[in-house]
């Protein structure tokens, strides 16, 4: 019964991960769209860039995360 718990929450986290992603990936449409080109670095510009940069670290975090989950399982098996 543990070990069925332990599969099921490996398939949890995998769609949670994917979700993560893609809430990032909307953030940073969403302050790609709030940054004044003409003045990018001034005003709400500058807080749609921190976004912006915030958004890349989560998805990257997330593909790593991703990535070594699928290294665990074929070391595993």
């Amino acid at each position: 019964m543990f070990k069925v718990y332990l599969i099921n929450f490996k398939k949890d986290m995998k769609i949670v991960s994917y979700i993560v992603i893609a809430f990032a990936a909307i953030l940073l449409v969403y302050n790609a769209t709030k940054v004044d080109f003409t003045n990018p670095f001034e005003g709400d510009s500058t807080i749609a860039f921190i976004g912006i940069v915030a958004s890349l670290c989560a998805i990257v975090l997330m593909l790593i995360f991703l990535m070594s989950k699928m290294i665990d399982d074929k070391t595993k098996n």
